[in-house]
């Protein structure tokens, strides 16, 4: 074996054992790691007011590999005085919410038990479950470790070992769980886990704290478009904080309603968030971009529109141009149709 022959040789161990860091599949099954692609993140993707009991059949239609937000609420029966997790917005409730085993894994089920059959094809996880915990209660955090142990076959994995620091492989599986930073999360989900037991999800990094004491809003909507990334995230993922989760007002300052003509500096500005997340070994998120007509919403929040369907695509195809891991939008059809064109655009420059 020549030297070009033994360099392209060790090249090709070196980036090996690098992917093996972190995900214990194939090689070739890594496209899910940190800037490796871009996902719809279904906003909302559930019923509430006993309305759009079909997002997430709207959601899964537009194919998979997907993302799918949940929102969980610990609900007191006013009958019974007993406490359960839903799958809902907030109040007022109607009696009819459904839990997270009903309404997301069991409808994902024809998909997760196909998966495993055939195999994965690099494609894995299928679906990123994304929880937005509207209570933190410990006993609403242990509900949902229990809904998860139930689905433990689906369901990505990493060792958790002594040293919370040491990012640990992934099995990888058809679904992985993303969780946030909220109180008792990391605790139940990592912390008191018995080292050699698996961590079935995955929390967000907490980012730093910033001083917002005599500073104006404005002069905090500024500061927080402006300042440096590795000012508001300086720890490195961790074998359970995997991913980091951002409103747009980081990327435009005032966010979505304040958000002026998308222009060569908001561009640098996102890829320069996304770029440190990637290099510190997170998936990243930003919520939620919408651009929707404000007499017919559909329920979609009035806080996260740019206004116009033309003003999102523009924000849609700079997050993918910058490899944001997941969007965060409520229009998951016209999010799909703008991913498409410019999938097929960009392989045409290839």
């Amino acid at each position: 074996m020549n030297i070009q022959s033994t360099i392209r040789y060790a090249s090709v161990i070196a980036m090996a054992i690098c992917a093996l860091v972190w995900v214990s599949s194939p090689v070739w099954a890594q496209d899910f790691l940190p800037g490796g692609r871009v996902l719809l993140d279904a906003h909302n993707c559930y019923p509430y007011q006993g309305k759009w009991a079909d997002r997430i059949d709207r959601a899964l239609s537009t194919g998979v590999p997907v993302a799918i937000e949940q929102d969980l609420v610990w609900h007191e029966d006013p009958e019974s005085g007993e406490f359960k997790s839903i799958v809902s917005h907030g109040s007022p409730f109607t009696g009819e919410e459904p839990t997270l085993d009903e309404y997301f894994f069991e409808r994902i089920r024809p998909i997760v038990e196909k998966a495993l059959k055939d195999g994965n094809d690099g494609s894995w996880p299928l679906v990123t479950l994304n929880i937005d915990y509207k209570n933190n209660s410990i006993a609403h955090v242990e509900a949902a470790e229990a809904v998860f142990k139930k689905y433990a076959d689906w369901l990505c994995s990493a060792e958790k070992t002594d040293d919370p620091d040491k990012v640990m492989p992934l099995d990888v599986k058809p679904v992985l769980v993303l969780v946030g930073d909220g109180l008792n999360q990391e605790e139940v989900y990592a912390t008191q886990l018995p080292v050699g037991k698996r961590i079935l999800a995955f929390g967000a990094v907490q980012p730093n704290s910033l001083n917002d004491r005599d500073i104006s809003r404005t002069q905090r909507q500024e500061r927080d478009a402006t300042i440096a990334p590795n000012l508001l995230v300086s720890k490195a993922a961790t074998n359970y904080r995997r991913w980091w989760n951002n409103p747009w007002r980081i990327v435009e300052q005032g966010g979505q309603r304040r958000a002026g003509a998308w222009d060569e500096r908001d561009a640098a500005r996102l890829k320069a968030l996304v770029d440190h997340a990637h290099k510190m070994g997170y998936w990243i998120r930003f919520y939620t971009l919408n651009g929707h007509d404000r007499h017919n919403d559909n329920g979609w929040s009035t806080g996260y529109n740019f206004g116009s369907l033309k003003n999102a695509q523009l924000r849609w195809n700079a997050a993918l141009k910058a490899g944001v891991d997941f969007v965060a939008t409520d229009m998951y059809e016209e999010f799909s149709k703008t991913q498409h064109a410019f999938s097929k655009k960009e392989g045409k420059k290839k």
